[in-house]
């Protein structure tokens, strides 16, 4: 490549960075995180097996957790959302895999949520 990233490959290139420190694992899964521009997602995953332990979205119901407005508001609910799911499977503590995401808006907003929720990470 000539050097010039657009933000598509600078995302990609962080997102590789971050996935060679970030693994899940039995005891404390990945909590991975995807940003569209109308929605997001977070899955809890086992990296050792590849399985998918749980996962919401904004595109689940969460009206009824919503506390903000916007697309924040509905990521805070989310994260409360994953955390009470995790919560039901006995899971505690995560490693958080923003993506290649900055740490900020509502992927900050999601974490925040599941923490309020009872997940450590």
């Amino acid at each position: 490549m000539s050097g010039q990233h657009n933000k598509y490959e600078r995302r990609r290139i962080r997102r590789y960075r971050i996935r060679n420190k970030v693994s899940g694992s039995a005891g404390r899964p990945r909590l991975s995180v995807f940003r569209s521009s109308a929605h997001i997602y977070a899955q809890i995953i086992d990296d050792t097996t590849g399985a998918t332990l749980t996962q919401a979205s904004s595109r689940d119901d969460v009206k009824s957790l919503v506390e903000g407005k916007g697309k924040v508001g509905t990521s805070v609910a989310v994260g409360k959302l994953l955390a009470q799911r995790a919560k039901e499977k006995g899971i505690a503590q995560v490693a958080f895999d923003r993506g290649g995401y900055l740490y900020h808006g509502r992927v900050k907003a999601l974490a925040d949520g599941a923490r309020a929720g009872g997940l450590n990470f």
